[in-house]
């Protein structure tokens, strides 16, 4: 398994590494545990090092199957899970954030409960909270790193000043948010400022929740508990036009003999050696394909066709409804 190194951090993991969230949510109804389980553990004998989790997703049940799965390996892998949701007494999410330096402190212990770790590898803030300053919550994490329970600190969906801030706090050893050739947004401002501090980037639905593989189709019906029947890009109209690049990558995948998938994977790859996609699936032949991209060779004039490709189309539709889409950081 190809392995790379998340920016100056010295954190080096697989790539591409395994979100890990619809096994617990977002993709339809979930699947049985111990098939997940039993998954997860394949997913290590394939090579992958790399696991996203995060405490809402569920909410607590992924990191609690992440955690099951993964422990006779723990040594051999990275895992990575966050913080930040605010939750109510019985432990359902409000819909708020809560970076509060004695809650982080409260989430990050209840994390290593459920995965049954000592350290946490990876720690992001789920989404920035724009209520608490970002330097008291890179150093409510700093204690937990000298206090063993963190290795390194995370963002996600963080924007630029809210990047500099923190890493002169802490240095950010990753940034987690949206990129693909269907969302290309962190090129303008996040990339170049991660390159000039060093910090990794963790590209999540890196396939457009799906677009990218070339089975999403026009008219295709989302079924109850499936994330994307509630996105505006999903919307008939949307898709029918958003569908348009799949096609144009599909012409690469053809003359290169692999999937569309695998060429949407090998692009992002190709772009940064200190970018890890996190595709997520979870079924073995599925995540065999995301896999064998990272072996797929693109040349400077499929990069290009590909670039090209992708701003020839104009995407329709917002990343997430208006609730959602306000907690972007940007």
């Amino acid at each position: 398994m190809t392995t790379r190194t998340l920016g100056s951090s010295g954190l080096t993991v697989s790539a591409p590494g395994l979100g890990c969230m619809g096994m617990s949510q977002a993709f339809g109804p979930r699947p049985p545990r111990e098939d997940m389980i039993t998954f997860l553990r394949e997913a290590v004998g394939r090579g992958v090092t790399f696991f996203d989790t995060a405490e809402v997703y569920g909410p607590f049940h992924n990191e609690e199957l992440v955690g099951e799965a993964l422990r006779p390996v723990r040594d051999d892998v990275v895992i990575a899970t966050k913080f930040g949701f605010a939750f109510d007494a019985d432990g359902k999410q409000t819909g708020g954030t809560d970076s509060r330096p004695e809650h982080v402190r409260e989430a990050v212990d209840g994390s290593l409960s459920r995965l049954g770790i000592e350290t946490i590898d990876l720690l992001y803030q789920h989404r920035v909270d724009p209520d608490v300053p970002i330097e008291d919550v890179a150093g409510a994490v700093k204690e937990l790193i000298e206090a063993g329970k963190v290795r390194h600190f995370g963002l996600s969906e963080a924007g630029v000043t809210t990047i500099r801030k923190a890493h002169a706090v802490l240095p950010v050893t990753a940034l987690q948010s949206e990129y693909s050739l269907f969302w290309r947004e962190p090129e303008e401002e996040i990339l170049p400022v991660l390159e000039e501090l060093g910090i990794g980037f963790v590209p999540f639905s890196p396939l457009g929740r799906g677009l990218l593989t070339g089975t999403v189709k026009s008219g295709t019906a989302f079924g109850k508990g499936d994330i994307r029947a509630t996105l505006p890009r999903f919307e008939k109209e949307a898709l029918d036009a958003n569908l348009a690049l799949v096609e144009l990558v599909r012409a690469v995948a053809e003359r290169k003999q692999a999937t569309v998938g695998q060429v949407a994977l090998a692009w992002l790859l190709a772009q940064q050696d200190w970018i890890v996609p996190i595709p997520g699936t979870r079924r073995l032949e599925r995540l065999d394909e995301n896999l064998a991209a990272a072996d797929l060779e693109l040349t400077s004039d499929d990069l290009a066709e590909l670039d090209a490709a992708s701003r020839s189309v104009q995407v329709v539709g917002n990343r997430y409804p208006d609730a959602m889409q306000r907690m972007i950081d940007r």
